[in-house]
């Protein structure tokens, strides 16, 4: 314990002030960049657009075509023996999240389950599948609790595709921002092990591999992040490195609601950063004092953002469709084009959580090995600059994208005058996206209105 307590006190003297993400975990507002932020996003917006019309101008079919296909399988040894190691540390991890939550500190920063659920896996890990692939369904606890009992009972057809998972998408972005997940430990356990006993009994009823490829949101995001990420795992224990954003130009989405999922999982951490900016304040505050609740306002504001969103995604193909009069359909044009978004949506969670998750590195460290101590291990400060690598990322994401729509395009029209029209309305609605992002990640960052205690 006297090691604990000096290497508390070593973390205690880096600390300081972090930036605000998630309650009471927190602390200051995230200043401004050193320029305006309507300046970033206006010269970004124009750049990318003439970018894009630049980009598809001069693509080479041999070089695009060539992009899915490079990429080098490196065998890893002892692979099962990896899953049921990442097994047992999903649950033992579960295990501690549900007892520190309820009998661990009060102050959430001091609460190791608050920290491992906000900070290491909500941030932590969830950077990791876009970056180095999805690891997932070996550490999902879930999986690993509801795999020995699917067999106990029968199991039933879903009927009802992807579509209970985007608004299960939808409804945890609302928790994020409306519940006190982040504030009171216990009621973090609570909703935890609420969420484990309905995804554990509906793998039990419906089959795990439906269960978690098709309902639950967790896992679908995970996986489709895992499409950007230039590391793939296979069934024959090796690892394919391939190109950043490959994977986004692959067949992977099956109907119109796989296309809705990744467009909400595009717009709901757009919509938590959304309603931490001071303009968001200001309508908020306008908008309940007209008389709207502010529990109606929020989770309204979340479903017109996404209908929108959804809509004009969903104009853009039709619009690409009406360019090239091919017999490729709209519901193949928006399947195809949609993984694009993923590298958009992986590009801004980066932007809105590496710097917080930075921040609480060093609670998220005593969290680990001192999931009960109640002394608090402050925040680690990040420089204002910083705030250029969450435009960076916003950037990346972009280039990514457009890099797959171009080679899906050239992939679905035989003319090439086909495959570069077909581009020009998806890569505006890109655009568009990526300015939103750039704009939100570029403005101070306070908490939401009418949400405290």
């Amino acid at each position: 314990m006297a090691r604990v307590g000096v290497f508390v006190l070593a973390l205690a003297t880096l600390a300081g002030t972090a930036l605000a993400h998630g309650g009471s975990l927190g602390g200051a507002a995230r200043p401004p960049l050193s320029v305006p932020a309507w300046l970033v996003a206006g010269t970004a917006g124009v750049a990318l657009g003439v970018s894009a019309i630049v980009t598809t101008r001069s693509t080479s079919r041999v070089v695009t075509a060539a992009r899915p296909t490079l990429g080098r399988h490196v065998p890893v040894p002892g692979q099962r023996a990896l899953v049921l190691v990442a097994n047992a540390l999903g649950v033992v991890t579960l295990a501690g999240v549900v007892v520190v939550g309820y009998l661990g500190p009060a102050d959430p920063l001091s609460n190791g389950a608050v920290v491992v659920v906000w900070a290491g896996w909500w941030a932590g890990f969830a950077m990791s599948t876009y970056l180095l692939g999805d690891t997932w369904p070996a550490l999902d606890p879930f999986r690993t609790l509801a795999r020995p009992l699917s067999a106990l009972g029968r199991t039933y057809r879903w009927q009802w595709g992807a579509w209970p998972s985007v608004a299960g998408l939808l409804a945890l972005g609302w928790v994020e921002v409306v519940g006190p997940l982040a504030d009171r430990p216990p009621v973090l356990a609570t909703v935890v092990l609420a969420y484990g006993v309905v995804t554990v009994g509906g793998a039990v009823v419906y089959g795990t591999d439906v269960w978690f490829q098709e309902v639950d949101p967790v896992a679908r995001v995970f996986a489709l992040y895992g499409q950007v990420a230039p590391l793939r795992r296979d069934d024959e224990g090796s690892v394919r490195f391939r190109l950043p954003g490959a994977g986004l130009t692959e067949d992977v989405l099956a109907g119109a609601d796989d296309v809705a999922f990744v467009v909400a999982l595009l717009w709901v951490p757009t919509f938590d950063g959304l309603v931490t900016t001071p303009l968001w304040g200001r309508f908020a505050r306008g908008v309940v004092g007209w008389g709207v609740p502010a529990l109606v306002l929020y989770p309204l504001a979340l479903a017109t953002g996404f209908a929108v969103y959804w809509g004009l995604y969903l104009a853009a193909t039709r619009l690409a469709r009406r360019m090239t009069g091919a017999e490729v359909g709209v519901p193949t044009l928006a399947r195809r084009f949609a993984p694009g978004l993923l590298a958009l949506a992986a590009g801004y969670h980066f932007a809105h959580v590496f710097d917080f998750f930075l921040s609480l590195v060093p609670a998220l460290v005593l969290a680990v090995i001192a999931p009960f101590a109640t002394v608090d291990p402050g925040i680690l400060v990040v420089p204002d600059w910083f705030g250029w690598v969450a435009v960076g990322a916003v950037l990346t994401g972009h280039v990514l994208a457009v890099l797959g729509i171009r080679t899906t395009a050239f992939e679905l029209f035989p003319e090439r005058d086909q495959a570069v029209r077909c581009q020009y309305p998806v890569a505006a609605v890109m655009v568009s996206f990526t300015v939103v992002s750039l704009w939100v990640v570029t403005r101070p960052e306070f908490a939401p209105p009418f949400l405290g205690p």
